[in-house]
């Protein structure tokens, strides 16, 4: 089973020393799995749905639904 980008978060949060700058790397990171998980799931989806799947249209939806 695949770690979520909230389980992640949780986890480093509560195992790390409390300043902003650790912080702020945790939560870019666990953006960058969150990303991951739903371009992988756009691309899946295409597959599963029999459209031509296409990792950048994916990018595409991603950056219009929640910013780059």
């Amino acid at each position: 089973m695949k770690t979520t980008a909230v389980d992640y978060l949780f986890k480093k949060l509560w195992d790390t020393p409390k300043d902003k700058l650790t912080w702020y790397a945790i939560l870019k990171e666990a953006k960058r799995i969150q990303k991951k998980q739903i371009v992988d799931a756009c691309y899946e989806g295409m597959q599963a749905q029999g459209f031509d799947p296409n990792k950048g249209r994916c990018e595409q939806y991603y950056n219009s639904k929640y910013g780059k």
